[in-house]
């Protein structure tokens, strides 16, 4: 795990990294490059995953940060981390297609844990998931989420979060217990 970790840099995104941000959560969940790694959502959904706007807002709010990774110089993975009281919203989490499977998805959530912990003193980490991604929720139950079943409705109709190519998509509220 070590060497994994070697050659990493953790920093807040900039309004500068917004293109290269989009590009990288672009290539993790849509199209064809998206199926090199395991996250690919190409199955269920079309369309964009996000736009430079929407990442652009979650640099921008005063209650959020977008933590990039970097190797070399460049992005290779990202998260939003989100203060919302007494929890922390974990979402908008992409690792580059040709890394994931390696471990560092495990790292960087920690991380983005640890931060969250540290800067905030949030007991609790929330996120949401395609009720239907077994695989990645099972993923996360492996990291401590829970499952609550507590599900809020997919934006159809609203091609900013992509195109759905089924008409069963709602997104569950997994929640860890930090600390």
């Amino acid at each position: 795990m070590d060497t994994l970790a070697t050659g990493l840099t953790f920093r807040d995104a900039t309004d500068a990294d917004v293109d290269e941000l989009v590009g990288l959560i672009e290539s993790a969940y849509r199209g064809d490059s998206s199926r090199a790694g395991w996250t690919t959502e190409a199955d269920i959904l079309e369309g964009q995953r996000t736009d430079p706007e929407g990442v652009l807002a979650v640099v921008k709010s005063p209650d959020s940060r977008l933590m990039t990774v970097e190797r070399e110089d460049r992005i290779v993975a990202c998260c939003q981390l989100e203060h919302r009281g007494d929890h922390a919203y974990f979402g908008m989490f992409a690792v580059s297609p040709g890394l994931q499977g390696a471990g560092l998805g495990k790292l960087i959530i920690a991380e983005a844990e640890r931060q969250a912990q540290e800067s905030w003193g949030v007991k609790e980490m929330h996120m949401t998931v395609i009720s239907v991604r077994d695989d990645l929720i099972a993923w996360y139950e492996r990291r401590g989420y829970r499952r609550t079943g507590r599900m809020t409705p997919f934006p159809y109709g609203d091609e900013r979060f992509g195109i759905p190519r089924r008409d069963d998509l709602q997104f569950e509220l997994l929640v860890k217990e930090l600390g």
